[in-house]
C-alpha cells in the first residue's frame, strides 16, 4: 500500500476523485461509530449497575485511544501516508467494536473503547490529511463537506441504536452489528492503489520548523479553541440522551432521536458552512457559529422542557466549528502539515477526552443538570480562544 498522492487533478482526476470518496466514507465511519456510544449508555450502565463515573471512565478509554492515536498518526502521516493510517484506522475499530460487544467489566470496557479511539483518533488526521493534500485550494469547502459525512454517520447512528434497542436486542447488538462498516473501511484502504508522493512539501520531518510553528503563541490558542469545542460537541454527543431521560423526563427512543437531530443540524450546518466560510473568512466565522452554540445550550438547560429542542439545534452552529480551525491551521502551515495537525487534533483529543468524563463526575457530585451544564462552559472558552486569535490576525504588525 503506497501512500496518497498529491497530484494535481488535471493530472490524475480519477485517482484524486477514488481518494476522496475513501476520505468521505472514512468519515461517515468515524461518525457513526463515535456516536453509537451514547444511546448505548444508559443501557450499558443499567445492564452491568455501573455508575455515571464509571461510564464516564469508559468514554475516557475512546478519547483516551483518540489522544495516543493522533500524536502517533500525525508523524506517521508524514512518512507513510494517509492511506495507510486509515487502513490501521479500520483494524482498530473492528477490534474495537467486537471487544465491546463481548465485555462485561469495567476494565475490559475501558481497554475496548480506548482501541476504538485508537481507530477513530488515526481516521481524525488520516481523513483529515488526505483531503488537504488532495485539494489545495479551497481547503475550508473539501474539509466542511468531509465534515459533513461526519454528520450523516453522526446522524444515522442514534437512529440504528434506537431500532436496535427496541426491536433486535440490547447494547451489545449495538456494537457487534456495527464490526462490518470497520471491516470495510479497512479493506477500501486496503485495495486503494494510487502513485507514490515525492518527498517534498508538507513531508518528511523539519523538526526546527515544526518546533518554531507547532508550538507558538497562536498555534497554542488554536489547540485551546479546538480542545474546548470538542469538549463541548462530545459532551453533548455523550450526555444528552441521559441528560434528557433524567433530567427533562424525555423517553429513551425520543432523546436518541435528539441526538440524531443534532447530528442532523450538524450535516446541515457543514453542506452551507462549504459555502460561506471561503466567503466570510474562517475565524470569523467560527466566532460566530460558537457564539450561536452557547447560546442554544443556555436555552435549552435554563428553559422548560419544550425548550430542549436548541440542544439538537445547537449542532447548526457548532457544525462548522472543527473543520474551520482544521482549514485556518492548513493554510497557516504547508511543512510538517500532518505531524501539525496530529498536534492540533491531539488537543481536540484531549478535550473529548476530559469533556465527557468530566460531565460525568460533575453529575455524580452536583446532579446531572449542572454536570451537564459544563457544555456551555466549555464553549464559553472556546470563543475566548477564537477572540484572541481574531485579535491577533487583526493586530497591526
Amino acid at each position: 500500500m503506497k501512500a496518497d498522492a498529491q497530484s494535481t487533478p488535471s493530472a490524475r482526476p480519477l485517482f484524486l476523485w477514488i481518494a476522496t470518496a475513501g476520505g468521505f466514507f472514512s468519515f461517515f465511519a468515524f461518525g457513526f461509530v463515535d456516536n453509537i456510544k451514547g444511546p448505548a449508555l444508559p443501557s450499558l450502565l443499567q445492564d452491568l449497575n455501573l455508575s455515571y463515573s464509571q461510564g464516564g471512565g469508559i468514554l475516557f478509554g475512546a478519547y483516551l485511544g483518540f489522544v495516543i492515536a493522533t500524536l502517533l498518526a500525525g508523524p506517521v502521516s508524514d512518512l507513510l501516508g494517509n492511506r495507510a493510517i486509515l487502513f490501521a484506522a479500520g483494524l482498530f475499530i473492528t477490534a474495537g467494536m467486537v471487544g465491546l460487544g463481548m465485555a462485561s467489566t469495567y476494565p475490559l470496557l475501558f481497554l475496548a473503547m480506548l482501541v476504538v479511539g485508537l481507530g477513530t483518533g488515526s481516521i481524525e488526521v488520516g481523513g483529515n490529511g488526505l483531503i488537504v493534500a488532495l485539494h489545495r485550494e479551497a481547503q475550508g469547502r473539501f474539509l466542511n463537506l468531509l465534515a459533513t459525512f461526519h454528520g450523516i454517520g453522526s446522524m444515522i447512528a442514534p437512529l440504528y441504536a434506537a431500532w436496535i434497542l427496541t426491536n433486535v436486542g440490547n447494547w451489545r447488538q449495538i456494537f457487534l452489528y456495527s464490526a462490518p462498516l470497520a471491516v470495510l473501511l479497512a479493506l477500501i484502504f486496503l485495495v486503494t492503489a494510487g502513485p507514490p508522493v515525492p518527498k517534498g512539501e508538507g513531508h518528511g520531518f523539519d523538526w526546527p520548523t515544526l518546533r518554531r510553528n507547532g508550538f507558538s503563541g497562536t498555534m497554542i490558542l488554536f489547540y485551546l479553541a479546538l480542545g474546548l469545542y470538542v469538549a463541548t460537541e462530545l459532551g453533548i454527543a455523550a450526555w444528552i440522551v441521559e441528560y434528557l431521560i433524567q433530567q427533562k423526563g424525555i423517553a429513551q427512543t425520543t432523546a436518541a432521536y435528539y441526538l440524531s437531530g443534532f447530528f442532523a443540524f450538524v450535516m446541515v450546518g457543514r453542506l452551507i458552512g462549504s459555502v460561506v466560510v471561503e466567503r466570510a473568512g474562517y475565524l470569523r466565522s467560527v466566532l460566530l457559529a460558537a457564539s450561536g452554540a452557547l447560546i442554544c445550550i443556555l436555552i435549552a438547560l435554563f428553559g422548560p422542557t419544550w425548550l430542549a429542542i436548541f440542544l439538537p439545534l445547537s449542532g447548526l452552529f457548532c457544525s462548522i466549528i472543527f473543520p474551520t480551525i482544521t482549514a485556518a491551521v492548513s493554510q497557516l502551515h504547508t511543512r510538517n502539515t500532518g505531524t501539525i495537525l496530529g498536534l492540533l487534533f491531539t488537543a481536540g483529543g484531549l478535550g473529548g477526552t476530559l469533556g465527557p468524563a468530566a460531565i460525568g463526575v460533575g453529575s455524580d457530585w452536583l446532579g446531572i443538570q449542572w454536570g451537564f451544564g459544563l457544555n456551555a462552559l466549555f464553549c464559553a472558552g472556546a470563543i475566548g480562544a477564537v477572540a484572541l486569535l481574531l485579535r491577533k490576525e487583526h493586530r497591526p504588525r
